[in-house]
Formats: C-alpha cells, structure tokens, sequence
C-alpha cells in the first residue's frame, strides 16, 4: 500500500460536516449564547460589535486597478494592502456576529455580501507576492493571504452552513478548488520547501481547508501528502532549542497555522495523525515564555514589532498539550482590533479555544540559552520591577535577516533603554538589494561596532563563535567571536563579552570588545541604539551618558550645549565609559516602521581616539 492509500484510509470514516461538534463541544448554538451570557467574554464580544457597527456604515473598499498596481510601478504595498485588509476585517466580523446572533439580519445579510465580493476578487493574493512568470501565472500563485482567505471562507462555510445559501455554498467550494487545491496538485510553489513561516501559513492553510471541504478519499489524501511534507520542511527551520529565528510575531503566525493545521488533522484523523507528539513541536511551543522581556515588551531580532500580545485562544490550546508551557496573563492578550491583517483562524480561537478557568500569570525570573539561535535571555525582579536582557550570535544569513550579531536589548522599569528598531516598512526594496540600506536591518542600526568605515555584512559566512555561554543565578554570560561579520582588511579578529550582573539593588551589564589589527584603522566606532533621546551628564567629575525615562531635558546653565546636570531622580540608564580611549557623539535619526510611519531612533558612537593594533573597550551600563 503507497502513501496515498494510506492516507486515504485513515481519513476515510469523518466527512468535513463531523467536525463542526469539535468546534464548540458538539452544540454551536448553545456555545455562543453561554459566551454571551459570561462575563468572562464581554470585552471580547464588545469589540467585535463595535467593530461590527462601525463596518456596517462604511463602504466595502474596491480593490481598484490602480492599488493593484502601485507595488509593480512605485514598489509600495500598503495602499493596497489596507483595502485588502479592511475587507477581511468585514468579512470576519460579519461572520463572527452571525454566530453570535444568528437572527439579526444585518450582520447575516453582510456577510452573505462579503463571501461573494472576495470570491469576485481577480486574486486573494497581495500583489507583492504575485509572479506572472510562475507556472499558472497569477491565476495559479499562492501566496500566504490566498491560502488564509482559502481557509477563512472553508471555516465559515463549515460553521455557517445552515445560515448560508446554497449558492454561497457551493461558491466557496468552488474558488478554494479554483484559487488553492488544484495550484497546489498542480506544480511546485517555492514555499513548500521553506523552513520559515510561508511553508506553514500556506500549507497549513490549504491543509485546513482540504479537511473542511474535502470528502474523504483519494483528492484529500493527494492534498494531505503534499501538505504533511512542507510541514516537515518548516519544523527544519527550527533547532532543538525550539527557537524561532524569525523572532515572536513570526512564531505567533507561522507556528500558530501550523497549530491550526494540526489540530484539525488530529480530530479529522480521530488521533491517527498527532504532531503534537513530536518532541520538537513541544520545544517550539515554549518559545512564547522565553522571548518577552517585561510587559509587551520582546524579544525583537529580526523582522520583530517591539511590543507583542499572545493568542489567547492559541496559549490556552498549548497549556492544555504541555504541563511546561507558561499561561500568559489575560493583561497580554491579543485583542480584536490588534491585527492589521485581521486574520480569521486565530480570531475565531481567541474564542473557541480560551480557558476562562486558566488566569495566567506574569513571566518569571528565568534565564535562558538557546544553543541553536544563539540567543541569551534574562528576566530578573528588582525592587518590585522587571528587568531583563537578550543577546544574540547566530548569522547574518537567517530568515528575515538583520545584520546584527553581538547586538543587545536592555530593559528595565518598563522601559526599553537599548533597544531593536524591528522590522520596517515592506516595500519591494525593503526585499531587495537595497535591503541593508534600511537602518532597522543593517548594523548601522544596531548596537554593534563600525569598523574602519565597514558595516556587517550579510550572509551565512558571517557567523559568530560562540566562546562561552553562562546562565547562572547571580549572572549570566555570552561570550562571542566576531571577526567573519566584518570584511575590513586588517582585521585580525573581534570579540564580544556581555555579562549581565544580577547582584545588588538592580542589574548591571558590561560589555568588553576586543580588537587587534594587522594595521592600525582609520577609524573605530562603537554604536549603542536606543529610541530614548540620549545626553551627556556630568556625575562626580566625569562624563556619563544618560538615557532617562521619557519627559522634558532640563539643560543646566553652566552645562554648555551638549552636557546637562541631572536634574531629577527619573528612572534612567547610565553608560559608563573611559574618556582616556573613547569620546562619545549623540546624534538622531529616523526609519520607516512597519506601518510607513516615520520613527526616530538615536545613535551613541563612541569614537576611539587613537584605534592602534589593539583596543580593549569597555563599558558598564548601569540603572539608576
């Protein structure tokens, strides 16, 4: 028996309309009339109304001729993607306040709308993902949203079905067979042998979809084998330590439509296919705990927003799989207007899936090394706040790669005082050659060196070596080795210590480069990044640059125009230095974020005054 046949018979017993008792433990209709009746739902169900009313007196927006071309003449893509966006937005809101209230026309007369505006739409894909060179041209790529779009439509039909008409019905089937199952059958896309969040999000989505609208037999296994070998390249992409190089955001959506994808199978399969039971996967799942720093804040290496919220739905579902896995507080959650791409799947689990019985806690002390990523984090509690410290090696060759190794994010009292721009504005550039142009992604925007005039350069031969790894109780220690980041002639190698000291009244971390050269440079640099307007503040005699918690920058008279006194007891962060050797300049500077707005950030260069065969530079950074 081949591996179709296999497939085919343990699929072959549950027809897609049996899986609507797992939704909501076997009765739809009583489920949403008790979340209704709990209080444990109300701000949840109060924001889905109130987007709900606000949709229903704006227009449907038109994905025009004109958005849809903007990214092939201009390289922009949030013109378009914000229509787009906002038309899923209506779709799932409609959908979810006919579930909630199955009889008030409006919301079912909406959705009936939306269904058949999006299954009228030229493509469900971005035009920054479309190829007309790709086997099937644009008619037959798939890209992450298409196949969300797939999965969204097949979930609502499956859960609406008797609130939708026959026509609608049989139209949803129709365009995911059109626009997903037979694209897929039909060539290779390059997403299904990635090891980053496409080959998840896209093959989990198809997945899910197939195990909602598919029959069983022989065209759903074809589709589970294709589905089941992506997911296989996607899990590669992780290391035993479970960490997402991607950074949280990325691990909230790649893994979580893995989630999606597997949980439907397991109940599809009656337990006969569990990933749940590989112990990677379990691994993968820790990762939430370890990459918060304190509040919203994380830990945001690469493409990252710095502030995240966690899936309700999505935390509790893997609370219940792993006696491990850390309840975050209901503080953290995700709410209904926080994604902009307002995505279907973890929306509807935000509900389906929440625990109101599980409370959730903050995070912990804890310190963690993971091995794979190279990646340090330290959480510790200090005189009632958190403060905590991240590090990275790894290379400047991972997905959705900054040139960033040996950088740092230092917080403390709710405050990120050394901070990681995270990901910028997507553009066509943004992906290009120009990619390391952007501040957010080069090291020019990172706390890292300048080295006779060089940046880091991208690519996996730029790799640290990792000296040492400590995580101990009073301190933790990385210990890196630097030298293939930088192609500067000369250079005979470069060293990174980060100790983090969590002794005394609050941490303290110090930072130790090492240099030596063939020749003396020209020049040497070393950068810390910040978003808090820093300046130069004379303390017992000496210089010291202060960052302090956001509010006005009193100049003292006599300071001069760049040296202030410290006026006031604000929290703040002190770095110390050796004048003999460096002398620092303060200088601002502005990217484009994530969503095209404009967002400064400043740069502290500690210029070396006279760089020489060797440098030994220190520097101690301390909360005050």
């Amino acid at each position: 028996m081949n591996r179709i046949q296999e497939l085919t018979t343990i699929v072959n017993g549950m027809a897609p309309a049996d899986l609507r008792m797992y939704y909501q433990g076997g009765d739809q209709s009583s489920f949403w009339e008790g979340i209704q009746r709990s209080g444990d739902y109300k701000q949840d169900i109060s924001e889905i109304r109130e987007e709900g009313e606000r949709l229903l007196s704006a227009p449907n927006p038109p994905l025009t001729y004109d958005l849809f071309t903007r990214f092939a003449r201009q390289g922009t893509r949030l013109d378009y993607e914000k229509a787009y966006f906002e038309r899923r937005r209506r779709l799932n809101t409609f959908a979810l306040l006919t579930l909630l209230e199955p009889d008030k026309e409006a919301y079912r007369t909406a959705l009936q709308e939306m269904i058949w505006s999006i299954c009228d739409e030229y493509t469900w894909c971005l035009p920054a993902h479309v190829n007309v060179e790709s086997p099937g041209g644009i008619k037959g790529t798939i890209d992450l949203f298409s196949a969300e779009t797939g999965f969204t439509l097949s979930e609502i039909r499956v859960l609406l079905r008797d609130h939708l008409p026959s026509l609608l019905i049989s139209r949803i089937g129709e365009e995911v067979e059109a626009r997903l199952f037979i694209p897929f059958l039909s060539h290779e896309h390059g997403w299904e042998t990635a090891t980053h969040n496409w080959s998840a999000v896209c093959a989990g989505s198809i997945g899910s979809a197939a195990l909602l609208l598919k029959e069983s037999g022989e065209s759903l296994a074809k589709v589970l084998l294709k589905t089941e070998r992506c997911m296989d390249y996607y899990l590669q992409g992780f290391g035993p330590d479970g960490a997402c190089l991607e950074g949280l955001g990325y691990w909230n959506y790649g893994f979580g439509y893995f989630v999606y994808y597997a949980d439907l199978l397991r109940k599809r399969t009656r337990g006969e296919m569990d990933w749940f039971r590989a112990e990677k996967v379990g691994r993968i799942a820790l990762f939430q705990q370890k990459g918060f720093l304190g509040g919203k804040a994380v830990v945001n290496f690469s493409d990252s927003q710095p502030e995240s919220t966690v899936h309700i739905g999505l935390s509790h579902y893997l609370a219940g799989l792993y006696g491990d896995f850390e309840s975050p507080p209901q503080s953290l959650r995700s709410g209904y207007r926080d994604d902009h791409c307002s995505r279907w799947a973890p929306a509807l689990r935000n509900l389906i899936w929440r625990d109101p019985l599980i409370a959730g806690s903050d995070w912990g002390e804890a310190s963690y090394y993971l091995p794979d990523a190279q990646w340090l984090i330290s959480r510790s509690f200090h005189g009632g706040e958190v403060y905590a410290f991240a590090a990275k090696g790894g290379s400047n060759g991972e997905p959705h790669n900054h040139n960033d190794l040996g950088h740092f994010i230092l917080y403390g009292a709710g405050e990120v005082w050394c901070s990681d721009l995270g990901c910028g504005e997507y553009t066509a550039e943004y992906f290009g050659e120009g990619r390391y142009g952007y501040d957010c992604n080069g090291s020019q925007g990172h706390s890292v060196p300048i080295i006779d005039g060089h940046v880091q350069q991208e690519g996996p031969d730029s790799a640290a070596v990792v000296l040492e790894a400590v995580t101990g109780e009073a301190l933790d220690r990385l210990a890196l080795e630097l030298t293939s980041a930088y192609r500067v002639p000369g250079l005979q190698s470069f060293t990174r210590t980060l100790e983090w000291n969590k002794q005394g009244n609050r941490p303290e971390l110090t930072l130790s480069d090492r240099f030596t050269f063939d020749s003396p440079p020209k020049s040497l640099v070393e950068r810390v990044v910040t978003r808090i307007r820093p300046e130069l503040v004379l303390m017992d005699g000496r210089e010291v640059v202060r960052l302090r918690a956001p509010g006005s920058y009193e100049q003292a008279e006599t300071g001069g125009p760049e040296v202030v006194q410290a006026l006031d007891d604000r929290p703040g962060l002190l770095i110390h230095y050796d004048s003999k050797l460096v002398e620092p300049e303060l200088t601002s500077h502005v990217f484009r974020d994530h969503f095209g707005k404009e967002a400064a950030w400043h740069a502290v260069d500690f210029r070396v005054k006279a760089p020489g065969l060797h440098a030994n530079i220190d520097f101690r950074f301390q909360f005050i």
